[in-house]
């Protein structure tokens, strides 16, 4: 009798315990709908500094009844919007995906090239260069891509984001549609390379000019601002201008800007709303998440890092734009709620890179970091080697890494170690500089971990620079605002949240990867990884 009560207790606890494990009720055996939302510019911090604000319904809904990964690393650098784009959705970096930068230079075709360019497309909607783009740059399949090759292209695919990469990058070689914002027009445009028109939808959504009509209010603080406690003054020195208006103090007149007035919605917290306007136009007249099968809708959200860039981490105005952007995404987690089901859809959020703390802000504060211009160096590296060999074989600067022109030094019969070795002995000599190296030698390159792994997971034969320049912590090419793109935690530390079906509550302190998420992605929808995919599942949330 003893032993039976004994095992009848062992069963219930077993019971509970797998009850407990198991993610939340489901109504369907896959989402009818995932949501991609990369938050442009976020660093994982804003999670925190402003959640005393936070509403109960936006970042901490996610929080509460999702799962948090609080220590999600960019494996890679540069980290910038492009590679961080490729990334998430690929499972790769920019050695396998081939987006190393937003630009870089095209050692086969010798010229310089846009992440999203394609000359073979039009623009829909713009006539110009702004809609020449495609993802046909990118060497791999997307989660989204493997989506639609899983069920016979029966899914659809989307991507939306006021930049042409943060849409055109997650939706995948095989969308149904990409769009991006005409800063001239205050539209929403795509290419030929998803269709001969756009549809009607959007046609209407862009004759209401929702952009014109955010532009005729001011941008004040949403709270009073004397109670922005956790932002420095107004007035810092910190601090660009916004644009036309030549301020950067609240309010912002906007009804004052003129011809780039469109232009300059982009660096506003309206434009978040705006994007998020158009998602949902795209969920109810594309009849997102009613197919028989799971579809997908990427989302960026483009300016935060505008904004980011503008006024730096530390601004009033980037604590007000996050607390919008959170009322933004308690509004859209209930759209989602009345037209997919609260159990039928699955989101993720994360960000493409951080940011660093503005300089002045450093120096203020009595903490390491100065600005120095590229240009500047560049011209002296350029003067150096004239001295020395009496050519210019230096054809770019990106991303921290110097192109040079072999062909060029060959045919003047000049040595490239020879080169190679002047260049990183002159770079090493400055105050801002950690180290230099060529970029082909990384692995014999005597450098701590885990900055090689990530200048090596970078590192694109046919893409990437041939020298690298490794900077001391807070040094940065924006003397006022802020710049990203380097391998320390303020710009490679991001937040990564999964809610919604089949997710558990939860969170962990183990370090993973941006490159986890599609694979995470494909076991929880059960198809195969991207084409280049070096990720792992994260096992968390995998029951």
């Amino acid at each position: 009798m003893f032993s039976k009560k004994i095992i009848a207790v062992c069963l219930l606890f077993c019971v509970a315990e797998k009850t407990i494990a198991q993610p939340k009720n489901n109504s369907t055996t896959k989402p009818k709908l995932v949501v991609g939302l990369v938050i442009d510019q976020m660093r994982w911090d804003y999670l925190y500094r402003f959640e005393s604000r936070y509403s109960q319904n936006g970042f901490k809904r996610l929080q509460s009844k999702g799962y948090s990964f609080e220590n999600t690393i960019i494996p890679y650098v540069p980290t910038v919007t492009a590679a961080g784009h490729a990334s998430v959705y690929t499972g790769a970096g920019p050695a396998t995906n081939g987006i190393v930068g937003n630009n870089w230079y095209d050692k086969k075709y010798k010229k310089n090239v846009y992440c999203t360019d394609d000359s073979t497309v039009v623009g829909i909607g713009n006539a110009d260069e702004q809609g020449k783009m495609s993802p046909k740059n990118m060497y791999a399949t997307t989660i989204t891509d493997e989506l639609r090759l899983s069920n016979n292209f029966k899914s659809k695919t989307i991507g939306i984001a006021l930049k042409d990469r943060g849409a055109i990058l997650p939706a995948g070689h095989s969308a149904n549609a990409a769009y991006w914002y005409d800063e001239k027009t205050g539209k929403w445009i795509t290419s030929s390379y998803y269709g001969s028109a756009l549809p009607t939808w959007v046609n209407n959504f862009n004759a209401k000019d929702e952009a014109g009509n955010y532009m005729n209010k001011n941008w004040n603080t949403l709270f009073p601002i004397n109670t922005y406690t956790q932002s420095t003054i107004d007035n810092s020195t910190s601090e660009q201008d916004l644009g036309e208006l030549k301020s950067h103090t609240f309010p912002y007149k906007l009804n004052e800007a003129a011809k780039k007035k469109y232009s300059l919605f982009k660096a506003t917290p309206f434009a978040n709303s705006f994007t998020f306007n158009f998602a949902k136009e795209a969920i109810v007249n594309e009849n997102l998440g009613k197919n028989t099968v799971t579809d997908f809708l990427t989302i960026s959200i483009s300016s935060t890092d505008y904004i980011g860039h503008t006024f730096g981490p530390n601004s009033i105005e980037i604590e007000d734009t996050y607390l919008r952007l959170d009322l933004d995404i308690a509004n859209f987690l209930q759209f989602l709620d009345a037209k997919i089901g609260a159990n039928n859809y699955t989101v993720f959020l994360t960000a493409d890179h951080g940011a660093a703390h503005s300089i002045n802000f450093l120096k203020e504060n009595k903490l390491p970091g100065t600005f120095f211009k590229t240009s500047t160096l560049e011209t002296e590296l350029k003067n150096l080697c004239k001295e020395n060999f009496g050519v210019d074989p230096i054809i770019s600067e990106d991303n921290f890494q110097i192109y040079l022109d072999y062909e060029l030094l060959e045919k003047n019969n000049i040595e490239a170690q020879k080169v190679n070795n002047l260049i990183i002995a002159f770079l090493k000599k400055k105050e801002y500089i950690m180290d230099a190296f060529e970029t082909a030698k990384i692995n014999s390159t005597t450098i701590a971990e885990p900055m090689k792994s990530r200048f090596i997971n970078g590192y694109n034969v046919q893409r990437s620079g041939d020298i690298q320049i490794l900077l001391k912590p807070g040094f940065s090419t924006y003397e006022k605002g802020t710049g990203h793109s380097v391998w320390n935690p303020y710009d490679a530390h991001i937040p990564l949240l999964f809610y919604g079906w089949g997710i558990p509550t939860g969170k962990t302190y183990r370090e993973v990867y941006m490159t986890d998420i599609a694979p995470t992605l494909a076991a929880l929808l059960q198809i195969q990884v991207p084409s280049g995919n070096v990720g792992k599942p994260l096992v968390e949330i995998i029951k």
